[in-house]
């Protein structure tokens, strides 16, 4: 099939490489415009721009999919079908009804569970033990399209956001190849969603990633990982920010802690411990304001001279 991709972040770029290896021709890409980065905030290509020019593909970058200007682009490309993977917008009437075989979207989570801008992260929150990732049609409601075909992972105890969709994005690649080979055989038919189970994924914020030490050590656990790399699990020390990488939980209560409040922080060797609001966790990499990422046991001691009560809130 003639297809046209839609993609941005790196979580994307092995479903396009897939169908560049594949029989079917991928005449053209449509990514998000150039964004601000790093410390100068310059203008950066997304990674799907880069592959796709590495890969010599005709590269679109509409502000918004409703363009005129693009959706006439679209229509003169003439594509059979359009797959999409985290391309971060959404996808108009009048674009979804182009291409004969419509927008094919690979979504990371078992649909109609997740649906939304941030499956994975809201898997890992909520501590579901099996996810995967569905390919389905688009339609105008949100990730509410028939599916056309799953594939399952287990999510590890100590796996992050990041951990679980890089294994996904590798997965889905697989599934979405496989999907449009079965629509263009004809072997393949999408079955609409079961009305139940259907859960929501919003994009998680800055402040969701804030730490509630008076919560319990597993919800903490959680968040922390569901945060990680982005949008960052924080707390402050002294007024200022202290981002926090994944935590370790106690095995059960365990006396060598003793009593430790929520936030209370106890140093013991290379242990850094926090007090929640059951047993306490394990710090393990943090990153003061202004300063490089480094193990907690590092940071205490850049700061036990101080001569407060070291509290973290």
């Amino acid at each position: 099939m003639r297809l046209v991709f839609a993609g941005t972040p790196q979580v994307a770029v092995p479903s396009l490489t897939a169908l560049l290896n594949s029989n079917h021709t991928v005449a053209a890409v449509v990514t998000r415009p150039d964004a601000p980065a790093g410390r100068g905030r310059k203008l950066v290509a997304s990674p799907i721009a880069l592959r796709a020019v590495e890969a010599g593909v005709e590269v679109l970058k509409p502000v918004r999919p409703s363009d005129p200007a693009f959706l006439a682009k679209l229509a003169e490309i003439a594509p059979d079908c359009c797959p999409v993977t985290a391309y971060g917008a959404l996808i108009p009437k009048a674009a979804l009804a182009i291409p004969p075989n419509g927008w094919v979207n690979l979504h990371f989570s078992l649909l109609p569970a997740w649906r939304g801008a941030a499956p994975v992260q809201h898997t890992i929150l909520h501590g579901d033990e099996i996810t995967g990732a569905t390919t389905f049609r688009l339609v105008a409601d949100l990730d509410a399209g028939p599916v056309y075909g799953v594939v399952t992972e287990k999510v590890g105890a100590l796996d992050t956001a990041g951990d679980l969709l890089a294994r996904l994005s590798v997965a889905g690649a697989d599934l979405l190849l496989a999907t449009l080979n079965g629509i263009e055989s004809g072997e393949l038919r999408a079955e609409p969603q079961p009305p139940d189970g259907v859960s929501l994924a919003p994009k998680l914020t800055r402040a969701d990633g804030r730490v509630n030490w008076q919560q319990p050590a597993l919800a903490i656990d959680r968040l922390v990982r569901a945060c990680t790399p982005a949008p960052g699990a924080w707390t402050t020390f002294n007024g200022a920010d202290l981002k926090l990488w994944p935590v370790t939980r106690a095995a059960g209560p365990d006396a060598e802690y003793g009593s430790q409040a929520p936030g209370e922080v106890r140093v013991a060797g290379p242990r850094v411990t926090v007090g929640t609001g059951t047993t306490p966790v394990e710090l393990g990499d943090v990153q003061q304001q202004g300063k490089r990422r480094m193990p907690a046991a590092d940071w205490a001691r850049g700061i036990a001279n101080l001569a407060q009560a070291l509290v973290l809130t």
